[in-house]
This record gives structure tokens, C-alpha cells and sequence, in this order.
């Protein structure tokens, strides 16, 4: 095959699962991988630390226009306010590359982890050679070390066996059993494809912890993809180039800005004709007329805007909020919707655990198994066997590791595992202990929806299978004699608590069976007849806080998903307990199948238990219709739950539904790293500002992706997340909402009053230059930094309002009674300004100003003295009547707009609250 067939992975050149085993078994010699590297166009996610950082920042349209404004107000030698805005931009800009280069540094120290570690490489005359993994290429053949390493690439074991910590991709820290890809057989003959045959793929950036091989061959995978081609590089490239988030505060302002630039295109041509009819040197009227676009369009808004911002950033540092992205801040103020992974997040790690046992009389007994399981009758009851050996527990350093459910589940009975995995029952005496054998194993399927072992205990000679799965599977599969009559009312009642609920079988298999006999035997003919053994009832602990938090998101009119990797059960249980789904709400859960064997694609909707207290029936119900259309009394009554692999097929082949769905949907459930970032803009799509809370790897693509992302964990997340949280749980979402309130109607606040300030001095000007008069710089620079400069400063010290209220603050500049209150107050300072400016030339005392009056600053009483001293000639014509009355006048209306625009509750306190250390 030409190498460039292999440009992105194995699996884009459709190979059988036997021809990978036939073509790279032996591995490829140094000449083809040399050629391959040559020519295939690897790209390794090596995180480079760009040198030009700068050159976008500086390049910023605002920081243009502001070298402009400070190259005409040198021109005016107008050195001290140009000064004071060089001195801001150097800090901002500074700032700004910092933040980002602290996150490119971050990012490179993450994938610098396990991108770059040596490797055993196996050639193609079976010799064995040391290599950097960014010389790897699709083809190579690599052995992975018995004690386990950082996966560098994606690769498809072709042999032995390993135990994988996967949680990097499903945000589950349950190890999970890789076995090796069939070589013989109908699976051999299909085209090798990673969604396939996940469960003989090692992901890049997964750990692998342990490797099982046997008869002493080397266990040895296959490299499928490299560099940015692997899962772990597409988590990277989403980071290092997520979809540009739009906010409409942004938006409008850029639009908002036009047409200020728009007035000071009519003052420009005005300041022109003007003085052209007043006969001004030609210096003077460029300068003039550019200076008046400086006055409409304030170089300083970008200073102002960030003060509000940096005073919200400290204030979520002083609770533990962390925050790498200033500028998401205010989209915090705007989110209607947030979307909570579920482990670590909403739960806590541990379970609690009780079981339901059926006696010989069909009839339920409850038992604590850490008080029970462990002496009397329990002992060697099938039961407790049941419980100790059908599991997918591994071995790993001494300790046991896998789901924390069947870890919980095995430690309740008090035995303990070999080496080799065999549960071993130990006592006071010898002849209290015995041991089982675990024969075979056929591991949990989702669709299955159960899972079981064949086993033999030490000294017997027949064999025993046991069952675990979901209560109304393994009652189908069970005697119907050994069912207890209480079992629907039972199990619905349990499950109406939001308990996750688990049932248990048992068969003694025939004596005549042997090892290898049991290990060709297919599933159906082993798991069936089985004699119902129990329940075992399981309750994921919420977090403290979880509940009283989506309260009051909930009050406040934003809307929660829970978007997990775990299974659709346990999410759907933890969303029910936590009061994402309220106790009288029907949860709807949305399956689809794709095409396959000349069928279509289907979408199939069930139920799960009805809340309503008739309903007796826990049975899942399937309905062929769309249940999109119900009573409009009803319609507030449903959530829809999505599983990963539904969400996909929907929407490649229904999509149409998918923005319907999201609408109602509540519950992903199976969702994989990439799912979650596509499921945020899919809602993001539908006018939604989405908020993520997630705590781990998995979750950082969506992190990115969403307005405003928080991390509860300090590690690969924290990398993507602009915002991360000290505090490990939830209630972090309230407070930086409120501060992203605060900060937006903050930000709103300054943006209308320095528009104000703009237009004020714009008016200002335009009536002195009437009479060729103007502020002096000294007039200036007290309006610019002793007025301006200072409240816009002190205007965004406002607290956050302490409750989160129902309604949103607005999130567009360009609406109705925002652009009415400004116009309001422009006509008024319009009305105020052309007022005095007409009233004092009608004064007695007011006289027209010429080169050698000093008006302003010689009263009549001293005019006899003046006249026998020489004062130095006012050649600028800034002593005036007309200069001075419009100071005073505009200098009180920017006092009076600032007051005006202040506004406090409901998002932030009042403003004589302001204090710096809050």
C-alpha cells in the first residue's frame, strides 16, 4: 500500500481484522517506517509555544485607534492623558499574553506527558529496538511493558490481554479488559474500525495498568493512528482551536461603536466646513477634525470595560473560582442553561449498598451485607457467592480496581481475592474457608443488560452459574416459581426513591460439563432456567450541595442536563434524586438503531416507570410513535433521556429531530468526549449560552466549546476550562453566575456612560468650535482622568446581588429601552448644554472674546488695574464665557449620567456599597 494511503490511520484503508493480524504481526522493517514517516504526513500533537502571541493582540482594531489617538494628541502636545492611555494598553496587552501563554505552556506540559516516551518497536526481522513515540507510524508494532505505560497513539492489540484506565475518554475511573482483535472466525473477516472494536483498541492518553499474556509471548499492538488523528489529539485540537464563541454584548458593541463612528463622521465634515468659513490654517483643521473622531469614539473604553471584569475576577478568586478567560465573565451573566457531568460532580465516589434476599418462601428479607453477609446463614449461601464472583474486579498492586459498584458489592461479603482473581471465603477455622473458581466469564452488556460467570467452588464437581443485571431482565430469564409475588411492587418501589437496583440468579450446571466443554458453550444455553437468588439495592450518594444548588438554578429560570459517561440507569437515578427530575415527571428514553441488513434507521421511545401511583407496571414500554405531541397539561411533564450511541445515530440520520430533542432532552447518558462538545453546540444552536461543570478529561472539548466552562479539578481539565473551582462540588455554578450578572450589567453600566461621556464632550466641542474656541488640554485632562477615568473605575466596584433572581439582564446593547434611556439623556444634555451656551451670551456682563481679552479671569471691579498691567494674550481663545459655562455644565452632566447609569438590584448591590475589598 502507498504510504500517503495511510496519512490519518489504519483504519482509513479498510483492512479485515485478519490482515492486520497477517501483515503486521512481524512488524514493519526500518525502510518502510522510514518511508512511511517520510512521506505519510504525520502530525504529532506536539503543543508548539508560538513566539508571535503578540502580533494578534496588538493588531486588535481598538489598540489601532488607540496609536492613532495618541499620535494626534502628541501632534496637540496632549503628552499627559496620551500617556496615561499607552500605560493601560501596555498593561492590558501584557496581561492578555500571559494568560495565553500560561495556557499553551499548560497544555504542552499535558500532552508532553505521554506524547513523547520511548517504546519498544518491533522490526520486521524480529528485532526489537528502542524508539521516541513521535517517530511511530501507522503499521508499527509495539510492545507494551508489563507494568504498564501511558498510551502515545491509538494501536489494536493483536496480543494478550490488558487492563486500561480509560477515564481520560469516559470521565470513569473503572478499569476496563482490552482483549486481543479475533484472527479467525466471522468478527476476522470485517473491516477493522475503532467505534467497532473499541474494546480491542488502546486510546492515546489512556493508562494501561496491567498487561496479561500467556504461553510467554510479548503482548503487542498494532499503532492505528498518531499524532492530532487519535482520540487524544482531537481533545487537543479542539482546545488549541475551538469554534469562535459569539456573544451578543460584543456583537452589538462593534455595532453600537459605528454608529458613534457614524456621528463623529458628521462632526468631522461639520469641523471642516466650519473652519474653512472661519478662514483656520490647514494644520489646524486636520487636527481639529481628526481630533473630534478621538472625542466620539473614547480610546479608554477598553480600560473602562476590563475594570468591571478584573474587580468580578477578584472577587470569584476570593471564593475559589479561578479564571484564565477574563472576557467569559460576562457571557456567565447570560447562561440559561448549564450541563453537569454526573461523577465526581453531581455524586459522590462511594455507594451504599443493600440486599433484598428471597427466601425458600418466595418472600423478601432485608439485610445490611456489611452486617450480615459475612456470619450466619449468609455465609454459604448462593447468594453471597453470587455476589463475590460475578464481577469484572481486577487485581492491580494488591488492590482490587474496577466499577465501584461491583467493588462495593464484593467487599460487603467479606472475602477475599487471590492473585489469580479467585474469591476466597476466609474464617476464624479451616474448615470455615473454602474457595471458588471463576471458569468463564461473560462480561456486562449494555444491550444485554446483564452479565454472568460459570464457576466451581474447590472440592466440588459440578459447576455453577451465576447471573447479574437489570431486575426485569434476569426475572425473565428465572423459574417463575422462584420469582417472589412481591417483585413488581417491590422493585417499584425502590426505584421510585431513585435507587439503582440489581438483580441476581443462580444454576447448577450439569456434572458432566467440563472446563473445556463450559468455555465453547454460547450464553443463552448458560444463562436460562436460572433460580431467582435477589435484589441488591444500590444508592449513588448525591453531593450535600447537589440538591439545594439545581434548586435554585432551577428558581432562577436556568435550566440543568446532566451529560455523563456513565450508564442510562444510574444517570437517570442520580438525575431523579437530585431533583433534575422532579418525583411526578415521566422520564422518556429515546433509542435508535442505524442501518444495517437493508433496514432503516429507527428511532424507538420507552418509558421507565410511570410516577403516577395507579401504575403498577415497571416493565419498560416500547412506543413505535413519536411521543413529541402530548396535553398541553402534560407538556412540562416529560424529559427525554439520550445515550451516546442514540444521539449519534440521530443525528446523522434524523436530523431534523435533534434540536427538538435537545429542547425536552434532560438525561445524556454514554456520551463520549467529542458527543458532549457537539451535543453544547447543538444547543448552542438553538439560542442557548451554555454553561459546563465537569471534572474530568472527558469533559474538557465541551469545557472549551461552551460559553463559560467550569472545572472542578486542577489537572487536564483546568487546562481547557476558562473557569476552575477549589471547591469540589457544585455550588461554585451559583456564585459565578451571580459575579457574571454583576460584571455584564456592569459592563452594560460603563459601556452606556462612556458612550455618554463621548457624546456629552461631543457636543461640547461642536458649540465652542461655533465660536473657534475649545477646552484647554489642563480642561481635558481634568474631565478625561479626574471625572472619567475615576467613575468608571469606581462604577464597577458594585457587588454581586446576593440571590440569583429569576429574571436575566439584558443581553443586547442595540434594544428598545436601552437605546431609549441613552437617547433620553443625550437629548437632555442636548437641551441643558445649548441652553447655557445661549443663556450666558444674553448676560450683561458677557462681552465676545478677542486675542487680548482675559474675560474669565478679570472681574469689572479690577478692570482699571488691569489695564496698567501687560497679561499675557489669550491667542487660543480659551478664556471665555462660552469655554467656561460648558466646563461646568458638562462636568455636572457626567456626574448626573454616571448616577443615572449606576444601576444596583436585582444583579448587583447599590452602589454606596462600593468597596474595594469586597
Amino acid at each position: 500500500m502507498d504510504a500517503c494511503d495511510f496519512s490519518r490511520g489504519l483504519e482509513d484503508v479498510k483492512v479485515s481484522c485478519a490482515s492486520i493480524h497477517s501483515a503486521h504481526s512481524s512488524g514493519l522493517s526500518k525502510t518502510l517506517q522510514d518511508y512511511r514517516y517520510t512521506h505519510a504526513h504525520i502530525f504529532h500533537h506536539t503543543v508548539i509555544i508560538n513566539a508571535n502571541l503578540s502580533l494578534p493582540q496588538v493588531l486588535n482594531p481598538f489598540y489601532i485607534f488607540q496609536l492613532f489617538s495618541v499620535i494626534l494628541w502628541s501632534a496637540e502636545d496632549y503628552y499627559y492623558y496620551a500617556t496615561a492611555i499607552v500605560f493601560m494598553s501596555v498593561i492590558s496587552i501584557a496581561t492578555s499574553l500571559y494568560t495565553i501563554k500560561k495556557q499553551y505552556v499548560m497544555l504542552h506540559d499535558m500532552v508532553a506527558a505521554h506524547s513523547v516516551v520511548r517504546v519498544s518497536v518491533c522490526r520486521g526481522n524480529k528485532d526489537i529496538e528502542q524508539a521516541m513515540s513521535t517517530d511511530l507510524v501507522p503499521g508499527d508494532l509495539i510492545i507494551i511493558p508489563e507494568n504498564g505505560m501511558i498510551m502515545p497513539c491509538d494501536a489494536v492489540l493483536i496480543c494478550g490481554t490488558c487492563i486500561i484506565n480509560e477515564s481520560m475518554l469516559t470521565g470513569e475511573s473503572v478499569p476496563v479488559t482490552k482483549t486481543s482483535l479475533p484472527s479467525s472466525g466471522e468478527e476476522a473477516a470485517m473491516s477493522y474500525n475503532i467505534e467497532e472494536h473499541k474494546r480491542h483498541t488502546l486510546f492515546c492518553g489512556t493508562r494501561v495498568i496491567q498487561t496479561r499474556f500467556y504461553a510467554g509471548e510479548l503482548v503487542k499492538a498494532v499503532v492505528v493512528r498518531t499524532g492530532f488523528s487519535t482520540e487524544k489529539g482531537q481533545l487537543v485540537r479542539s482546545i488549541l482551536h475551538p469554534k469562535p464563541t459569539d456573544f451578543k454584548l460584543y456583537r452589538d458593541a462593534y455595532l453600537f461603536l459605528l454608529c458613534l463612528v457614524g456621528v463623529a463622521g458628521i462632526g468631522f465634515i461639520y469641523t471642516i466646513v466650519l473652519s474653512i468659513m472661519n478662514k483656520v490654517p490647514a494644520k489646524t483643521i486636520i487636527i481639529e477634525s481628526l481630533d473630534i473622531i478621538t472625542i466620539t469614539v473614547p480610546p479608554a473604553l477598553p480600560a473602562a470595560m476590563t475594570a468591571g471584569i478584573v474587580y468580578a475576577q477578584r472577587r470569584l478568586k476570593r471564593v475559589g473560582i479561578f479564571c484564565i478567560s477574563p472576557q467569559r465573565i460576562n457571557m456567565c451573566g447570560q447562561l440559561n442553561l448549564v450541563c453537569f457531568d454526573k461523577t465526581g460532580t453531581l455524586t459522590e465516589d462511594g455507594l451504599d449498598l443493600w440486599v433484598l434476599s428471597s427466601s425458600p418462601s418466595s418472600v423478601f428479607q432485608l439485610f445490611s451485607p456489611e452486617a450480615d453477609a459475612a456470619k450466619g446463614s449468609l455465609v454459604n449461601s448462593e447468594f453471597v457467592a453470587c455476589m463475590a464472583t460475578c464481577h469484572s474486579l481486577t487485581k492491580i498492586e494488591g488492590e482490587l480496581s474496577g466499577d465501584p459498584l461491583d467493588l462495593k458489592m464484593f467487599n460487603a461479603t467479606g472475602w477475599v481475592s487471590k492473585p489469580d482473581l479467585t474469591p476466597q471465603r476466609c474464617g476464624d477455622r479451616s474448615d470455615n474457608s473454602f474457595e471458588i473458581g471463576i471458569v468463564r466469564q461473560f462480561p456486562f452488556s449494555s444491550t444485554l443488560q446483564r452479565m454472568s460467570v460459570v464457576v466451581r467452588r474447590l472440592g466440588e464437581k459440578h459447576m455453577n452459574a451465576f447471573l447479574k443485571g437489570a431486575p426485569e431482565v434476569v426475572a425473565s430469564l428465572c423459574k417463575q416459581h422462584t420469582v417472589p409475588q412481591s417483585f413488581p411492587e417491590t422493585l417499584e418501589s425502590y426505584t421510585r426513591q431513585g435507587f439503582r437496583v440489581i438483580a441476581l440468579a443462580h444454576r447448577q450446571l450439569e456434572a458432566k460439563l467440563s472446563w473445556h466443554k463450559v468455555q465453547s458453550l454460547s450464553r443463552d444455553l448458560i444463562e436460562t432456567n436460572m433460580e431467582f437468588l435477589g435484589l441488591i439495592i444500590m444508592q449513588n450518594k448525591i453531593k450535600e450541595e447537589t440538591a439545594g444548588v439545581l434548586r435554585e438554578l432551577r428558581q432562577a429560570n436556568i435550566r440543568t442536563l446532566m451529560v455523563t459517561g456513565d450508564n442510562m440507569l444510574t444517570a437517570i437515578s442520580v438525575a431523579r434524586e437530585c431533583g433534575m427530575v422532579r418525583p411526578h415527571e415521566t422520564v422518556i428514553i429515546a433509542d435508535a438503531a442505524p442501518p444495517k441488513d437493508f433496514h432503516l434507521a429507527s428511532i424507538t421511545w420507552h418509558y421507565t416507570e410511570t410516577p403516577g401511583p395507579t401504575t403498577r407496571d415497571n416493565q419498560v414500554r416500547q412506543k413505535s410513535s413519536e411521543p413529541l405531541e402530548k396535553d398541553p397539561q402534560q407538556e412540562q411533564r416529560y424529559h427525554f433521556a439520550v445515550t451516546g450511541r442514540a444521539f449519534a445515530v440521530i443525528t446523522e440520520h434524523f436530523p431534523q429531530l435533534v434540536q427538538k430533542l435537545v429542547l425536552r432532552a434532560t438525561v445524556f447518558a454514554r456520551m463520549a468526549p467529542d458527543q458532549k462538545t457537539q451535543l453544547v453546540e447543538v444547543l448552542q444552536s438553538i439560542d442557548y449560552t451554555v454553561g459546563m461543570c465537569g471534572d474530568g478529561a472527558n469533559d474538557c472539548g465541551a469545557l472549551k466549546r461552551a460559553h463559560s466552562g467550569i472545572s472542578l479539578s486542577e489537572l487536564e481539565a483546568s487546562v481547557a476550562s476558562p473557569f476552575t473551582s477549589s471547591t469540589p462540588n457544585i455550588s461554585c455554578v451559583p456564585n459565578l453566575i451571580r459575579e457574571g450578572r454583576a460584571a455584564l450589567i456592569t459592563s452594560f453600566c460603563v459601556f452606556k456612560f462612556m458612550a455618554l461621556y463621548s457624546i456629552i464632550q461631543y457636543l461640547s466641542v461642536t458649540l465652542l468650535y461655533s465660536v473657534n474656541t475649545l477646552h484647554s488640554h489642563f480642561q481635558f485632562l481634568f474631565i478625561d482622568i479626574a471625572i472619567i477615568l475615576i467613575i468608571a473605575f469606581t462604577m464597577s466596584l458594585n457587588p454581586a446581588w446576593k440571590e440569583l433572581v429569576w429574571q436575566r439582564p439584558p443581553s443586547s446593547l442595540i434594544s428598545g429601552p436601552l437605546l431609549f434611556s441613552v437617547l433620553t439623556q443625550i437629548l437632555t444634555s442636548l437641551v441643558f448644554q445649548v441652553l447655557a451656551f445661549l443663556l450666558v451670551r444674553q448676560q450683561s456682563w458677557y462681552e465676545t472674546w478677542t486675542p487680548q481679552s482675559d474675560a474669565c479671569n478679570v472681574s469689572r471691579s479690577s478692570l482699571s488695574y488691569s489695564l496698567n498691567v501687560t497679561s499675557p494674550h489669550d491667542h487660543k481663545n480659551i478664556r471665555n464665557y462660552e469655554n467656561t459655562t460648558l466646563f461646568y455644565v458638562s462636568s455636572f452632566q457626567y456626574l448626573a449620567v454616571a448616577i443615572i447609569f449606576s444601576k444596583g438590584k436585582p444583579f448587583r448591590q447599590p452602589s454606596y456599597k462600593n468597596c474595594t475589598s469586597d
